[in-house]
């Protein structure tokens, strides 16, 4: 490997290697893939709790008089409704609609914007900003690419609240977290601080923790020390992928990429039309009124089989009116449904209807013809009260 294409490391690296992760390249890192196993990681997280390193993952902010306005300008989701010590859920578009990039939105205060972007497209989304920058005609923006100045540690599951409070007051972390609802977040003052929110990719309860980089080794121990005695495990990627599936959440890159728009994968929530002028409002507003070509759904397989990226799946008779044909974008085994689920974009003509769960479908995994059926999203919600 070349010095050019070497693989990043994120401020944990040397606990994961510690810990006898088996690490892979991710988003141009090296990552743990797993420790333990990726079943029992899962199976941690939705009974118990476990902590991910997700530091690869990039931290941009927006300052300046102009800030609030190039935001919403920028991303289809309104940030004018977003409230200091609240985050939502977005994108970043072209011109044309479709999608570049999924990311949080953070408001720390009046024009003062954190987002929160993948680590694969980190780069190339900062060049995004600066291009719309230079298309910006309104008051001043500050774009600061602040990624290497932050670690970011996710602790997921029924038991995260307990170890992020008890963590928070052994390190003089925000206080009160317990109060936070779903996409709040509270930080420290003074400095670059500490940030917990309470969101995560896994369909659990959960926080996210953004820390200075070289603080990042004293969270990670301390979130270990607190969570031992509740059962927590560190998961890798394998068991982050799983948990997000199950709950129905995209993968950058996969699911969701330049080739769909919001209102195709089902991101239509996100997508405020009324709220004024956006990057791609007019084609995503033309695509609204035409009717969609192409949909993402959700499926379960009838046999013991798991679909993978790229395996064909199709709807009815081929080459019948009502058949839809399409490309799995995600698929895996379930560990807490135990059946093969995945995601696919399937395609038809303009303005068809989505298929209604239990619909049959075939897909093809590994050159047979396996039976299929469409499900509703999410795959698993958590239990509640």
């Amino acid at each position: 490997m070349t010095e050019e294409t070497a693989l990043q490391t994120t401020p944990l690296h040397s606990q994961h290697v510690e810990a006898g992760a088996k690490m892979v390249p991710f988003a141009g890192f090296d990552m743990p893939l797993r420790y333990s196993g990726q079943v029992e990681e899962h199976h941690a997280v939705r009974r118990a709790v476990g902590v991910f390193d997700v530091s690869h993952m990039g931290e941009i902010v927006l300052r300046g008089p102009g800030a609030d306005a190039f935001a919403q300008w920028a991303t289809p989701n309104d940030v004018g409704r977003l409230r200091i010590g609240r985050a939502h859920y977005s994108s970043l578009l072209d011109d044309d609609g479709r999608l570049l990039d999924d990311l949080l939105v953070y408001r720390r205060g009046e024009n003062d914007l954190l987002l929160v972007v993948n680590g694969a497209t980190r780069a190339a989304d900062v060049r995004h900003l600066g291009e719309l920058l230079g298309r910006w005609e309104g008051a001043a923006v500050e774009l600061d690419d602040q990624s290497d100045r932050w670690a970011l540690i996710a602790v997921q599951g029924p038991l995260a609240e307990g170890v992020v409070t008890a963590a928070c007051e052994r390190l003089g972390g925000p206080p009160e977290v317990a109060a936070l609802r779903y996409y709040g977040f509270t930080e420290t003052a003074g400095g670059q601080g500490v940030i917990v929110s309470r969101t995560g990719y896994t369909g659990e309860d959960g926080f996210e923790i953004y820390v200075a980089a070289e603080q990042a080794v004293t969270w990670w121990r301390t979130v270990h020390e607190i969570g031992a005695a509740r059962g927590l495990l560190p998961c890798g990627l394998a068991a982050r992928d799983t948990l997000r599936l199950e709950a129905g959440m995209l993968l950058s890159g996969q699911d969701l990429g330049p080739h769909v728009t919001p209102l195709e994968v089902g991101l239509g929530w996100t997508v405020k039309l009324d709220k004024g002028d956006f990057v791609g409002r007019d084609a995503l507003a033309r695509q609204q009124r035409d009717g969609l070509e192409r949909r993402l759904v959700g499926f379960e397989l009838v046999e013991r089989a798991i679909a993978r990226h790229g395996d064909r799946l199709s709807i009815g008779e081929s080459g019948g009116e009502d058949s839809l044909a399409g490309e799995v974008t995600s698929g895996s085994w379930s560990p807490t449904l135990e059946r093969g689920i995945g995601l696919a974009v399937v395609e038809g003509r303009r303005g068809f209807a989505a298929p209604a769960a239990g619909t049959a479908a075939e897909i093809a995994v590994r050159g047979r013809s396996v039976a299929a059926r469409i499900v509703a999203l999410p795959f698993y919600r958590r239990p509640t009260g």
